[in-house]
């Protein structure tokens, strides 16, 4: 059999015609989303410089030594470069150590040095790199208007000096540019832009999907924090509350009745080892997220363990009507809940007597379970989470919990749940 690869494993799926397009698109290509991550966080950490040395070292080179081809090809057209030009070329690419702490500012201070070198008379090259450069890291950084303004007035300030002023700037007998030049640096400053907004969106984007994630996971988490915690609650308060009244039972017939104090014991030690285990289970969940339980999660055809347990805390159990077929979720939930409901008979009831009563039709699942009471009023050492775990557990299948006094003066719990879950459609 092949091996599947996890995720962020291997080489990205290939794209297939027809199909939906693979994950790595969907997010970026693979590296550029947590590349842009790691930039988000610095853009926006308050106080901290970002100082890009490797590619502020390339741009200004490239700029110097470009230019310098550029001046041979138009050596006569053009003045040529001396150490002004060669200081106006270093400025505009040194202004780029700053673009990510002053975006703004940097793209002004390029765009001026680059009029000045124009003005100059120096030659055409690539020391428009630098503007396009700081403009692509002000839009991506959201002051669009910024660069539109700045973009506008290189262009229109190379307008004013290639039409208007030429006359009176180096080179001396210079003329005007012909038109076509100025709308292909139109097209320039354009397409530019556009790219720019291009890579913003795809930020601004990739920033959502990763916000959602990240939602996504902790929404996750809290799940199942409060699905272990509604497990361990029902397991725990269902068997203390057992070997509470079973102690009870043998402290009082210790010395008087030693073998049923004997059988006291004896069903202390059996309910204490059935609360580890499923105890042991819900860990096992905690330390191996998505591995299968070992032993099947009970459901209400454990329903007789129930009566018996309940019947060795001196509770009498009686129940209506057959469960149907359920699904593992909806099973649990029912189980759970009439086990809450029984533990707290036990706790809070003065009755000795309850009913379970088991009814489905269109398909729900009522569940009652009723006892004659009056309630106690003795502290019963519980954390008052009961009713609440019962409604969350129903509330997470789509159905509801009812509890309260009845007229009579006993207690009612009525569950009513789906017999199929959303998972099973």
């Amino acid at each position: 059999m092949q091996k599947q690869r996890g995720p962020g494993t291997g080489l990205p799926q290939r794209w297939r015609p027809g199909g939906p397009p693979p994950r790595w698109w969907r997010h970026g290509p693979p590296g550029w989303s947590r590349r842009a991550a790691e930039r988000d966080e610095n853009l926006e950490s308050a106080g901290r410089a970002r100082w890009p040395w490797p590619s502020t070292l390339l741009f200004t080179a490239f700029v110097l030594v470009g230019s310098g081809f550029a001046g041979h090809a138009q050596a006569g057209e053009r003045v040529a470069l001396d150490p002004l030009g060669g200081v106006l070329l270093f400025v505009s690419g040194a202004l780029l150590l700053w673009r990510w702490r002053r975006p703004v500012a940097v793209l002004w201070g390029t765009v001026v040095t680059v009029l000045v070198y124009f003005a100059a008379g120096y030659p055409y090259g690539p020391v428009l790199l630098t503007v396009a450069v700081a403009c692509f890291t002000v839009v991506v950084s959201g002051r669009r208007y910024a660069a539109w303004a700045a973009t506008g007035t290189l262009w229109g300030g190379h307008l004013l000096l290639v039409h208007v002023l030429y006359r009176w700037l180096p080179p001396s007998g210079d003329d005007a540019a012909p038109w076509t030049e100025e709308i292909v640096v139109a097209t320039w400053a354009v397409a530019l832009l556009a790219v720019s907004e291009l890579a913003r969106v795809r930020r601004e984007q990739w920033a959502r999907e990763r916000a959602e994630r990240a939602r996504a996971e902790r929404r996750r988490a809290d799940e199942e924090r409060l699905r272990i915690a509604r497990e361990l609650h029902d397991v725990l308060a269902h068997s203390i509350s057992v070997i509470n009244v079973q102690a009870g039972v043998g402290l009082a017939l210790l010395d008087s009745d030693p073998e049923q104090a004997r059988t006291a014991l004896t069903t202390i030690k059996a309910k204490s080892k059935e609360a580890l285990g499923e105890v042991r289970q819900v860990l096992d969940t905690l330390r191996a997220p998505g591995a299968a339980p070992r032993t099947p999660a009970p459901g209400l055809d454990r329903l007789p363990e129930l009566v018996e347990q309940a019947a060795s805390a001196g509770l009498t159990v009686t129940v209506e009507g057959e469960p149907p077929r359920l699904s593992p979720g909806a099973d649990l939930a029912a189980f759970r809940i009439v086990q809450e409901a029984l533990t707290n008979v036990v706790r809070h009831s003065g009755s000795r007597e309850a009913r379970v009563h088991i009814e489905h039709g269109d398909g729900r699942l009522r569940l009652t379970v009723d006892d004659d009471g009056p309630a106690t009023g003795a502290d019963a050492g519980g954390t008052g989470n009961g009713l609440a775990g019962m409604r969350e557990r129903a509330a997470a299948l789509g159905g509801t919990i009812e509890a309260g006094t009845r007229p009579d003066g006993g207690f009612r719990v009525l569950a009513v749940l789906p017999i199929a879950t959303e998972e099973d459609r």
